[in-house]
């Protein structure tokens, strides 16, 4: 298969990907809404866990807003004809390692500080 090809379906894979993280985003706005306080509306153990799903929702909202940036990155990179190539020292990103994650910006050796 053409690296073009294989381009193409990794585009179309982060795209599909890309969209369900913003649907994602699009559905729990509301659990990530500030916690109401009136006691006499909600007691105070179901404030206090409330506040817990609030703050996962929220945790879990900026680790898709990351993966977001690193979608939009590798999408970025396709367009630029630099996909698979090191951000860092310009070599090859092992296939397999692409293959793993294909958000992945640098070679193995790079990515441990080598």
């Amino acid at each position: 298969m053409a690296a073009s090809d294989i381009d193409q379906e990794v585009k179309q894979a982060l795209t599909r990907r890309l969209d369900d993280l913003r649907r994602a985003t699009d559905s729990t706005t509301e659990s990530r809404r500030p916690v109401e306080l009136d006691q006499a509306s909600v007691g105070r153990l179901s404030r206090i866990d409330a506040m817990q799903m609030q703050a996962m929702a929220m945790a879990a909202e900026r680790m898709r807003g990351q993966e977001i940036g690193r979608i939009k990155a590798a999408l970025g990179r396709i367009e630029d004809g630099e996909f698979g190539a090191c951000v860092t020292c310009g070599e090859d990103i092992a296939p397999k390692r692409l293959a793993v994650d294909p958000t992945i910006s640098t070679c193995i050796r790079c990515a441990s500080g080598g």
